[in-house]
C-alpha cells in the first residue's frame, strides 16, 4: 500500500512540474506580446532576459531530443512504427519506476519468495488502474492541468494498459507457480473463488491490448469502440470482485474518473443539442432538439457537412463528435471543425463545417447518402447531434514565422488555423506563413484550394507574407490546379462595382480569388501553357486543339488587387521536399518558428526528423543567434 501512495505522489509531482512549465510559457507569451505592441524591438519573439534565454535553451534541448522518430515504411508493418523519441524516453522512465517498485526489497531467496513478488505485483497493477481511466477521459483532468487535449494523452493510456497486462501476468504467474510447487493448485482454485475473477480481468486486459493494435482496429472501428467501452466496465467489476476490501480504493478512484467523464460529456451533449427557446425564424436551424445539417458530396471521396445554428464557440483546430442517427444510429465519430469562425453568407447565425473523407463504415455510408440525395434531387437535410469541442490547439500568435503542412483532408486542421491567424493579425507577432497542401488527387483538396485563394488577398491587407504550395502527387497524367488562379465571374463583377463593398473586418470577407497577373503575367501564362501541355500529354493528336482552347480561356486580365503581385501560389506534380520547404522560412526569419503538421504517420515522421535535424544543425539557442523551431503534430490514423 505504501508503494501505491508513493506512485501517486510521483504522479502529482510530475503534474505539478508540467503545470509550472505551462505557467512559465504563459509568462513568455505575455512578454512577447507586450514587446510586439510596444514596437520596442524588431524581433519580439527573441528572449528578452537571461531567464528566458536559459528557458529557451532548455526548451531547444528537449525539442531536439523528443522530436526524432523512426518510421517503418512497409505498407504491411507501418503500424509497428515506434513512438517518437520523446515518448520512448517517457516510457523508459515510467517503466524504470514500475520495475523498481516491482522488485524493491522483494528479491529474497526464502520460503516466501514467490508469494512476496506475486503480492507486490498485485499492488503494482491495481495502483495504475486509476491512471488508466484518467488518461482515457475526454473531459480530462490531467489535460486541463498540463494544457493538452485528451487525444494527445491517448498514447500513454494504451501503454499504461500494456504495462498493467505485464505486471498482472507477473502477479498471477508467481502465485500459480507457488501453488503448483506446493501441490495445492487444484485446492486453491476450488477454495479461492476470487482467482477466476482475476483470470477474467487479465483476459480482458489481454483482449483490449490485442484488439487495440491498428490492423485489427481498422477491420471494424465502430465495433472496436463499442467492445472497448464494454471491456472497460467489465474490467472494473472483475477487479472489484477479485481484490480485498482494503485495496478497493483504487477501484473507486477509477469509477470516480469514469463517472466524472461521462457526467461532463452528458451535460455538454445536452447543452449543445437542446435549445429551450429556439429561434424558428432562422430558416430550419431553430429546432429544439439537435441541429439542422446539410450534406453534399464533393468528388468521389469527400463529403462536406454544414451544421447550422450551433450555439457554442470553438478554437481553430478543435474537433467535435458527430452523431447522425439517420446514417449511423449508434455511432459518434470525431471530425475536425473545418472553419475557424462562423460561416459567412449563411442565413443561420453560427454555422460550422466538417469535411469527411470516405474510408469505410460511417464515412462511406455518409458519402453514399450524399451522392444518392444529389442523384434524386434532394437537398440532403438531416438532424445531427454534436459533442465538443475537444482539443487544445497550439498557440501560434507568439511566433514570427508559422509553417503549416497538411496532407489531403489534414487541411481541415491547418486551414482554420490559417484563417484564424489572418483574422487576428493585429494582435499577434506573425510576419510570415508558409502553407503546404499535398494530396494524391486534385479533387480531394478542391474545397480547400478555393478557400486558400480567398485568404491570399486578406494576408496582403493585414501585412502578413503568405506563401502557398499545392502538390498533387498522383502518378500518371497530372491534372490542372483544382481551382483556376484567374478571376471568376463574381470577382469581375466586384471589380466593376456591381458587388457590395468590402466588409470592415477581413475575417468576414469571402469569395475572393487571387490572380497571378501583373508584371510577370506573360511568364505566368507560359507556365500555364506548359502545365496544360503536360496535362494533355504534350499536345499530340487531337489534344492540341484542347490546349489552345484552354490557353485562350486563360487570357491575362488586369489584377484585382495589390495582393496579386506579392502573394504566391506554387503548384507541383511531384512529392514536395519537406526539408527544403521547412528550411527556407526558418533561415529567412529573425525570430522563432512554429511548424504545424497534420497528416499520416509517414508525413509526420518526416517532418519530425526534418525539424530535429534542422534545429541541431543551426544549434538554436546555443550561442549561434539562431532562434527556436517548435513543432506541433496532429496525426490522423485509425
Amino acid at each position: 500500500m505504501g508503494l501505491a501512495h508513493d506512485f501517486w505522489y510521483i504522479i502529482a509531482a510530475v503534474l505539478g512540474f508540467l503545470a509550472l512549465c505551462r505557467l512559465v510559457n504563459l509568462y513568455k507569451s505575455r512578454t512577447r506580446l507586450q514587446k510586439r505592441f510596444a514596437n520596442s524591438v524588431q524581433y519580439p519573439t527573441k528572449p528578452s532576459n537571461q531567464f528566458l534565454e536559459i528557458w529557451a535553451t532548455l526548451t531547444a534541448l528537449i525539442r531536439e531530443s523528443s522530436y526524432p522518430q523512426l518510421y517503418v515504411p512497409s505498407s504491411w508493418f507501418s503500424w509497428m512504427t515506434p513512438p517518437p523519441l520523446g515518448r520512448v524516453i517517457t516510457l523508459l522512465v515510467y517503466w524504470a519506476i514500475i520495475i523498481s517498485m516491482m522488485t524493491a526489497n522483494a528479491i529474497k531467496n526464502d520460503a516466501f519468495f514467490w508469494e512476496r513478488i506475486g503480492f507486490r505485483n498485485a499492488w503494482i497493477t491495481v495502483m495504475q488502474m486509476p491512471l488508466l481511466y484518467l488518461l482515457a477521459s475526454k473531459c480530462s483532468i490531467i489535460g486541463l492541468i498540463v494544457g493538452t487535449g485528451h487525444e494527445r494523452l491517448n498514447w500513454l493510456h494504451r501503454w499504461v494498459g500494456r504495462t498493467m497486462f505485464v505486471t498482472a501476468a507477473v502477479h498471477g504467474w508467481h502465485f500459480f507457480t507457488e501453488w503448483q510447487r506446493a501441490g495445492i493448485l487444484e485446492f486453491q482454485l476450488q477454495m479461492m473463488g476470487m482467482v477466476k475473477y482475476g483470470f477474467g480481468a487479465w483476459a480482458v486486459l489481454g483482449w483490449s491490448l490485442i484488439s487495440g493494435f491498428a490492423p485489427l482496429r481498422r477491420l471494424g472501428y465502430e465495433f472496436f469502440v463499442l467492445q472497448h467501452l464494454v471491456s472497460a466496465v467489465l474490467f472494473i467489476w472483475l477487479v472489484y470482485v477479485h481484490i480485498p476490501a482494503y485495496a478497493r480504493w483504487n477501484v473507486w478512484f477509477s469509477i470516480g474518473a469514469l463517472c466524472f467523464d461521462r457526467a461532463c460529456r452528458t451535460v455538454l451533449l445536452v447543452w449543445q443539442n437542446v435549445k429551450f427557446r429556439p429561434n424558428r425564424s432562422k430558416c430550419k436551424g431553430g429546432q429544439r432538439i439537435g441541429h439542422f445539417a446539410q450534406i453534399r458530396a464533393v468528388g468521389d471521396s469527400i463529403t462536406v457537412i454544414n451544421i447550422k445554428d450551433v450555439h457554442f464557440k470553438w478554437k481553430a483546430g478543435q474537433h467535435l463528435y458527430l452523431w447522425a442517427p439517420a446514417i449511423g444510429p449508434m455511432e459518434a465519430h470525431p471530425y475536425t471543425i473545418a472553419c475557424a469562425h462562423q460561416l459567412p453568407e449563411t442565413c443561420i447565425c453560427n454555422s460550422i463545417q466538417l469535411v469527411v473523407r470516405k474510408h469505410g463504415g460511417f464515412s462511406k455510408r455518409l458519402h453514399e447518402r450524399a451522392m444518392k440525395d444529389h442523384a434524386e434531387g434532394k437537398k440532403g437535410n438531416y438532424t445531427v447531434f454534436v459533442s465538443g469541442p475537444y482539443g487544445m490547439p497550439p498557440r501560434l500568435d507568439i511566433y514570427e514565422t508559422v509553417v503549416l503542412i497538411s496532407a489531403s483532408t489534414g487541411a481541415s486542421f491547418t486551414l482554420p488555423i490559417l484563417e484564424d491567424l489572418l483574422a487576428k493579425a493585429s494582435t499577434n507577432c506573425i510576419k510570415r506563413i508558409d502553407f503546404l497542401l499535398t494530396t494524391k488527387q486534385g479533387e480531394e483538396i478542391d474545397f480547400y484550394v478555393k478557400r486558400l485563394h480567398e485568404f491570399l488577398d486578406g494576408a496582403k491587407e493585414v501585412g502578413i507574407e503568405l506563401l502557398v504550395h499545392v502538390a498533387i502527387t498522383q502518378s500518371g497524367s497530372p491534372s490542372l490546379p483544382p481551382v483556376s488562379v484567374f478571376p471568376t465571374r463574381r470577382e469581375r463583377e466586384r471589380t466593376e462595382g456591381k458587388s457590395s463593398s468590402r466588409a470592415t473586418s477581413w475575417g468576414s470577407d469571402v469569395g475572393k480569388t487571387r490572380t497571378d497577373d501583373g508584371p510577370n503575367s506573360a511568364r505566368n501564362l507560359g507556365d500555364q501553357e506548359k502545365r496544360l501541355n503536360t496535362t494533355t500529354g504534350g499536345g499530340g493528336g487531337g489534344g492540341g486543339r484542347d490546349v489552345e482552347d484552354k490557353i485562350l480561356s486563360l487570357t491575362p486580365r488586369r489584377p484585382l488587387s495589390n495582393a496579386s503581385v506579392d502573394s504566391h501560389v506554387h503548384y507541383s506534380t511531384t512529392r514536395p521536399d519537406i526539408a527544403a520547404f521547412i528550411r527556407a522560412p526558418v533561415e529567412a526569419t529573425g525570430g522563432e518558428t512554429k511548424v504545424v503538421v497534420c497528416g499520416g504517420p509517414s508525413l509526420v515522421a518526416k517532418v519530425r526528423n526534418c525539424v530535429a535535424s534542422l534545429a541541431d544543425e543551426r544549434a538554436v539557442h546555443k550561442g549561434t543567434g539562431a532562434q527556436g523551431i517548435g513543432l506541433f503534430v496532429e496525426e490522423y490514423s485509425f
